[in-house]
Formats: C-alpha cells, structure tokens, sequence
C-alpha cells in the first residue's frame, strides 16, 4: 500500500494522531476510514475541500472511504470552532442540505462500489434512538469531568454552552461506534478544531469494543495563507463549491490573487501530482514571479478540479481579456 501518511505529512497537512505508528501500521493494510461533514448549508465550502482531497488521497492509495453526511447532528450543531450557541435549522432544511452535499461528495468522490467508498447520513441511525436508550448506552459511559476537560467545552464555559451542543460529542462518539459495528470502520479523520470530538470517540469505541482491537483518528492542519488568513474566506465571504454559490471565475481570482509563498503550499495540498512535479513548477515560477506562472497554475487546477478543464479555460480567457495589460 502507498504510504499515504508520509505523504499527507510532506504536504504539510497532518496535524494530529492518536497514535502515529499505529494507524501507519493499519494503512499498511486496506482500512475503513471516515470523515463527517456537517449540513450546515446548502453547498460545502472550499475549506471543506481539504478533507475531500484527503478522502481522494487516502481512496487512490487503496482504502474505503466513508463520507458522513450529519443529517443528525446537523440539527443539533457541533460547537468546536464556536464562540456563541448555534441556531437551529429546521429538518427540511437540513434535509435539503443533505441532498445538496450528498450530491457533491458523489462528484468528487468514487461511489460505485462500496468496496471503494460509501456516503452514509447520521440520522439514519440516530432518528431511531429513543432518548432511554442514548443515557443507557451513551450518556452513561462519558464522565462530566471528562468532557468538561475538552477544550470545545472548556472554551465555551464562560459565554455559555447548552445541554445540547454539550452533548455534540457523545452524538459524534456514537457515530464511530456505529460505522464500526456495520461497515467496520477504526479510524476517523478532521480538522485540527475536531481533535476532542476524535478523541472522545476513539475513547468511547475503545470502552465498548476493548483496547486491543485496533482504532485511530488523526486530524488536519487549518489552512492559512502566509498571513495566517483562513484559507477559502473572500472579503466577501466563504466560497463555495457549488458554482451557483460562488462562479468559478471567483474560485479562480482567488487563487490568482494568493502570494507567492502560498503558491506551493496550495498546490502540494490540492494537487495530485507528485511533490517533484510541484516542486519544479514553483521554482520555475520563482524565476519570474511578476508572471504569476504559479498563480495561474494554482487556479487552473483549482477550477479544473471543481468545475472541469471547460470551465478553467474560460475564466482563463476572461482573466486575459480583463487583465491583458497585467499579465
């Protein structure tokens, strides 16, 4: 199997592991591996892309992927991230952004054989718990100091957090022991700001199915630019994948406009050819930086990758047209 760690790691997109030799041993093998995504609204964000690309990534090296649509937990909201309590939505809007995101993972990624990957929705599972049953087999096992000791609850202790969103953790706990137990799935993967809930559900399956069965999460840098902005936020806001949202004109501005030091780091996370490639394509754009040969590059393979080599080549005739005297 490809060492798909390493290269996550020479990306510089790792952050975190429950345990790094460990999960580098189980990927020596074919492994189930999941990632949530919350249906917050109707189209991911280009943030949300990361861990797409990290999916991708870790299904060309062999292994099945799960993508998790938090039909569920989407109604209840994850507070890691969060300075204030969420707004609820209500259900037939989170199920219209189910669909609507169910509908882009399956663009991006391979579902025609569940041998290679499956798109499942948390609330398939969690609308047939009865609340007995969740403190029984759920509440029961978290300990308060325990989860008061998380730092998406400590932080949130001074302004306030609900019962609610208290208890996001035990939901996400439940959803890795219930991929576990029908797909056989031990190893979770986030974002950097998930690192309690994985933990929290690493602990939770470990308590039900033993400490010797093997289980492991990691989760992945924020992505920032060279100024520390949060990567994917526009001065008018997030971007998005869905092209109604955000055209693929402005994807490809934005990455028009990202400095020089971001241009390697950027292409190292999203594209698939290999770092020797990359590296050769910033070096040969460093010759002559006032050319943004590495900027067109980026948003080229941003917008082919989003929107298909059709939609890249026009915003590239439109940026020449617009910009002829610049470029």
């Amino acid at each position: 199997m490809k060492d798909i760690i390493q290269d996550l790691i020479d990306r510089g997109m790792l952050d975190n592991f429950s345990d790094r030799e460990h999960i580098e041993k189980m990927l020596q093998t074919k492994q189930t591996i999941y990632c949530g995504f919350d249906p917050s609204a109707k189209s991911m964000q280009l943030g949300n892309f990361v861990m797409i690309t990290v999916l991708r990534r870790l299904q060309q090296a062999g292994h099945r992927i799960i993508a998790v649509i938090g039909g569920g937990t989407g109604m209840i909201g994850d507070p890691s991230g969060k300075k204030a309590e969420r707004s609820f939505l209500d259900e037939q809007t989170v199920k219209a952004n189910v669909e609507g995101i169910k509908a882009q993972l399956a663009k991006y990624l391979d579902f025609s054989d569940p041998e290679k990957g499956i798109c499942v929705n948390n609330y398939d599972w969690w609308s047939k718990i009865n609340v007995i049953e969740y403190l029984r087999d759920f509440g029961k096992v978290f300990p308060i100091n325990y989860m008061l000791s998380k730092e998406i609850v400590a932080s949130r202790l001074e302004t306030g957090i609900s019962y609610t969103e208290f208890s996001y953790m035990i939901l996400q706990s439940g959803d890795f022991y219930n991929l576990f137990k029908q797909y056989g799935c031990r190893i979770q993967c986030g974002g950097g700001d998930q690192w309690g809930n994985l933990t929290s559900s690493l602990d939770f399956l470990r308590k039900y199915v033993g400490d010797e069965e093997d289980a492991g999460v990691f989760t992945l840098k924020l992505i920032t630019d060279s100024q520390g902005k949060k990567f994917g936020k526009s001065e008018n806001g997030a971007l998005y994948l869905d092209g109604n949202m955000t055209s693929p004109y402005q994807i490809y501005q934005y990455f028009m406009n990202v400095d020089d030091a971001s241009v390697e780091k950027f292409l190292r996370i999203f594209d698939l050819r290999s770092l020797d490639e990359i590296h050769q394509i910033y070096e040969k754009h460093m010759e002559n930086p006032g050319l943004r040969a590495g900027q067109k590059e980026l948003a080229r393979v941003m917008v082919t990758t989003l929107h298909g080599a059709e939609k890249a080549a026009e915003c590239e005739k439109m940026t020449s047209a617009l910009f002829k005297d610049e470029f």
